[in-house]
């Protein structure tokens, strides 16, 4: 039988999912939006009953455009939006609770109220920032909000995962409440060290550990798909979160190489190999994967707001119908007109780490159009990266010497040329911008056989286009940039939890 596999890619405002052949060829897509729920202020939910109902309409959309049925699928490969949180009734199904989404802020208050000495300890067992960003504090804040929650998850019978756990329990039919490595990492409260779940971290959390799934590998065969649901027994093979599985899929496997995606977010990650590089400037230590039960480490600097930008000016603003339309206003004018968008639209993500900033629009006038401000939306999305990546760059020891690229936005050659010339070095953009399905699907293979070693995949690597840095002085653009960032810093005060 040819091999297909099917990559699932659970995203934040869509699911998706992917069939590719051997070759790495896509040969089937579906792809569903699901609601985006904002409750309160800085707040951000997810129904977990129609993320799994989307994400099975894109399942049966990608077989039916790739002409196969669920029996063709060799292998299933799995990623996600990271961080976010699901609780459900062990017996039912059930959630408790909305998802609560990686974005979501209502916990900021809780997780600056914990000591100094709880924040180090959590810095040296999980690699992360004390933030709201993370699952730990969400646990926390729907057992205490929900009423029973708290002794239910005691009693075991409830299940917390973040959506590649939702998704496979569903898939399995309950038979399976598993995780890998890279997710457990985003929970904080997982050992990065020892690679495992953490009783003093659930003791901080007030998490039980009765709720937590098994850590798995993230790539062979970790599960298998219920009959009845999927219609045939197929393994699940490949497990990873969106942002590792990226870095897989750009095929960085040695030290130092890196990479950043374009979503909602932007992610830049580094290899670190099997060492953990501790920050000193407020990245973050990550595992990247885990094969054979051995750890493979990264570091990481997160934005929170990029693709979400252009869908506010899209969706907020009714300046474009479509997102792809940002690059063709931004050219009208095709420069900022003088002003400077901070994207802190839900705080701001590394290396500033201010869960009160807001964003801003700074340098308005008459003349400023809406062109102005879609340019200056693509330049505050190639800045706010070009401080992620400077910044791991000082932790590496090392320059950037080049970077490849990935996720939707990559596509958008002006804003590939505005990054390039932000950081001064090569922007490589591969044929394949899918890169997180991609890595899914890589490590499923690996996973059942398919490609028997990294070397093997290295092969399968095609460049569409590489962006050089032009001559040019981009000094005011970055004092601008830091004078706005500077001053929208703190721009809610804290208040207590609700």
């Amino acid at each position: 039988m040819v091999p297909y596999i099917l990559a699932i890619d659970a995203g934040t405002t869509s699911s998706r999912a992917i069939v590719f052949d051997k070759d790495t060829k896509k040969i089937g897509l579906g792809q569903f939006e699901f609601t985006q729920h904002f409750p309160d202020n800085s707040w951000v939910e997810h129904d977990a009953n129609e993320i799994w109902a989307t994400q099975q309409k894109a399942i049966t959309a990608a077989l039916k455009a790739a002409k196969i049925k669920a029996t063709g699928i060799s292998a299933i490969g799995i990623t996600n939006q990271r961080e976010t949180t699901i609780i459900w009734d062990r017996a039912t199904g059930e959630p408790i609770y909305n998802a609560i989404v990686w974005q979501d802020r209502r916990t900021s208050d809780y997780c600056s109220s914990l000591s100094s000495e709880n924040v180090a300890m959590v810095a040296e067992k999980t690699g992360l920032i004390v933030d709201a960003y993370f699952s730990a504090s969400k646990i926390r804040w729907i057992l205490r909000k929900v009423e029973g929650a708290a002794e239910r998850a005691a009693r075991g019978e409830l299940c917390f995962g973040t959506v590649d756990s939702w998704l496979i329990y569903k898939l399995t039919g309950g038979a399976s409440h598993i995780t890998d490595a890279s997710n457990a990492s985003r929970t904080m409260l997982y050992n990065i060290n020892n690679g495992g779940w953490d009783q003093e971290l659930c003791n901080l959390f007030e998490v039980p550990m009765a709720m937590l799934p098994e850590v798995v590998d993230s790539s062979g065969h970790l599960a298998t798909t219920d009959k009845e649901i999927f219609g045939a027994e197929v393994p699940i093979s490949g497990i990873a979160g969106d942002q590792q599985a990226a870095l897989f899929g750009q095929l960085c496997f040695s030290i130092g190489e890196a990479k950043n995606t374009y979503g909602t977010g932007c992610f830049a990650m580094s290899n670190t190999g099997d060492q953990i590089v501790r920050s000193t400037n407020k990245m973050l230590s990550t595992v990247a994967w885990q094969m054979d039960g051995k750890l493979t480490y990264a570091l990481e600097g997160s934005v929170y707001v990029a693709g979400s930008l252009v869908q506010w000016l899209r969706d907020g603003m009714g300046f474009i119908e479509q997102s792809a339309d940002v690059e063709e206003l931004a050219l009208e004018e095709g420069n900022n007109g003088g002003i400077t968008i901070i994207p802190a639209l839900t705080g701001l993500g590394a290396p500033h780490w201010d869960s009160y900033a807001r964003g801003a629009i700074m340098g308005i006038t008459r003349g400023t159009n809406t062109s102005h401000i879609a340019y200056a939306a693509l330049e505050a999305i190639a800045l706010s990266t070009a401080d992620v990546l400077e910044a791991m760059a000082k932790d590496m020891g090392e320059d950037l010497k080049s970077i490849k690229v990935d996720g939707g936005a990559s596509a958008n050659d002006t804003m590939m040329q505005i990054q390039s010339d932000l950081l001064g070095c090569p922007v490589i953009r591969p044929m394949e911008t899918e890169s997180t399905a991609l890595g899914a699907a890589l490590l499923a293979g690996l996973g059942t056989g398919i490609w028997s070693e990294l070397e093997e995949l290295k092969e399968l690597a095609e460049i569409d286009q590489t962006f050089g840095p032009a001559d040019g002085d981009f000094t005011l653009l970055r004092q601008q940039w830091n004078k706005g960032i500077n001053s929208t810093k703190g721009w809610i005060e804290a208040g207590a939890d609700e």
